[in-house]
């Protein structure tokens, strides 16, 4: 397993590849609760970004306790972003989010309670 700080080298090339995530938040009681999601990588400003429905249970976790970790693997593959995350409800970071969501997986479909989830990175391990 390998520790590091950036997204850069086989963990950046495994976070373009196509691959639904799970993401974990915290509830009230300190429950984790893991959700699948779609998730994509800002390496150059150590983010990621994500798009949901401002009425979810994660978004009502976040808003609390904005600590987050979101995982993805294929076969023995696997990488996991360890950061804390922003819910955005302005247009212009929904577009942003809704842009590289389209980019990684397709676009989107409409939801007017959409927001957006600006995920700063603290750190990437795994074994990719």
């Amino acid at each position: 397993m390998s520790r590091h700080r950036e997204l850069a080298g086989e963990h950046l090339d495994f976070w373009r590849e196509r691959h639904l995530c799970s993401v974990v938040t915290l509830g009230a009681d300190g429950t984790p609760h893991v959700v699948p999601m779609g998730v994509a990588v800002d390496p150059e400003r150590g983010q990621a970004w994500a798009i949901t429905s401002g009425t979810s249970q994660k978004v009502a976790n976040l808003r609390r306790d904005p600590r987050i970790a979101v995982s993805q693997v294929d076969g023995r593959r696997w990488s996991t972003l360890h950061g804390t995350a922003e819910v955005l409800e302005d247009l212009a970071s929904v577009a942003e989010a809704e842009r590289r969501y389209a980019a990684r997986y397709r676009q989107p479909r409409e939801n007017p309670a959409r927001v957006a989830l600006r995920i700063t990175l603290a750190e990437v391990i795994g074994n990719v």
